[in-house]
């Protein structure tokens, strides 16, 4: 049986990224990593990454969750560093 650290390990997104995936979905941390996955391999689905990463930012602050903006915001500069928006040509 793997545990939830084997699943984080396989996937290509880090945990706080994942979470952030969880929490925008809705969705358990395991199902989250492997839509990961799948959202990763195209252009698409790395824009909708973005998209719900920033989505959640605008919540927090929106709810006054200062501390949440934070990590949020640690969270998506990582995404660009490892994911960046592909170019639209």
């Amino acid at each position: 049986m793997l545990s939830m650290q084997d699943v984080l390990d396989y996937c290509d997104l880090d945990r706080g990224e994942i979470e952030a995936i969880a929490e925008h979905e809705h969705l358990p941390l395991a199902i989250a990593a492997e839509l990961s996955e799948v959202l990763l391999g195209t252009p698409e689905g790395v824009y909708q990454l973005h998209a719900m990463i920033l989505e959640n930012m605008q919540q927090a602050l929106a709810a006054g969750e200062n501390e949440r903006v934070i990590e949020l915001m640690k969270t998506y500069e990582h995404l660009k560093r490892t994911h960046p928006l592909p170019s639209m040509h």
